[in-house]
């Protein structure tokens, strides 16, 4: 297994990629016309499947990748660029493309159940969470290692659950401006977390910097 710290590294950096808070007011414009007892219904729905997707890319992310001939090196690089990407445009306080576009947004206003499809996938766990927990998962091949890392996925599952059963206060306590904030401090933190994760990969890729 890891240090200790390399699993809440892992924590921190999956709970800012999934990044519930900025789901706040998608969730809220989106439920505006469901019930309490049905929003509450969203949000169980969504943080479970948002635990099925994480977990499953822990267990089944790195044979996935081998079928492919794509090493664990090349996926981190490829990965953190994607990170990265998505950290820029969490700095602008912009929706990032690689979790919504613009065209699954409005198909999104036309969903009458929006638990899983867009709010859960690809909203909360997109390409960067599914990603990042490849990487870490690929770290160490054992049953105490996967099992961490799956106890962190269901932790971010559950902070993501917490903070949509409680998107209408918080929504209204922080504000548009406070949630931009929120955000653009996370993207910053996204950012150092994927340039972590490509110059770990690109010394794989590229041993001669080891010595520079």
């Amino acid at each position: 297994m890891l240090h200790w710290v390399d699993y809440a590294k892992f924590f921190m950096a999956l709970m800012v990629i999934v990044n519930p808070v900025s789901a706040v007011p998608i969730f809220v414009t989106m439920t505006a016309g469901n019930s309490a007892a049905e929003r509450k219904h969203i949000a169980r729905i969504a943080s479970i499947s948002v635990a099925v997707v994480l977990v499953l890319a822990a267990v089944i992310g790195e044979p996935i990748l081998a079928l492919f001939g794509i090493t664990i090196a090349s996926f981190k690089v490829g990965g953190a660029i994607l990170i990265l990407l998505m950290a820029i445009s969490m700095m602008h306080a912009m929706p990032s493309r690689e979790s919504q576009t613009p065209e699954e947004a409005r198909e999104a206003e036309l969903k009458e159940n929006i638990a899983v499809v867009p709010l859960a996938i690809p909203l909360l766990s997109g390409p960067g969470a599914i990603s990042t927990t490849i990487i870490y998962a690929a770290e160490r091949p054992s049953l105490a290692h996967l099992g961490a890392i799956a106890l962190c996925c269901l932790l971010v599952a559950s902070a993501t659950w917490l903070t949509l059963r409680l998107a209408t206060p918080v929504s209204k306590w922080l504000g548009e401006t406070g949630v931009n904030i929120a955000i653009r401090l996370m993207g910053l933190l996204l950012a150092a977390v994927a340039v972590e994760i490509f110059t770990s990969g690109l010394v794989v890729l590229l041993p001669g910097l080891r010595g520079t």
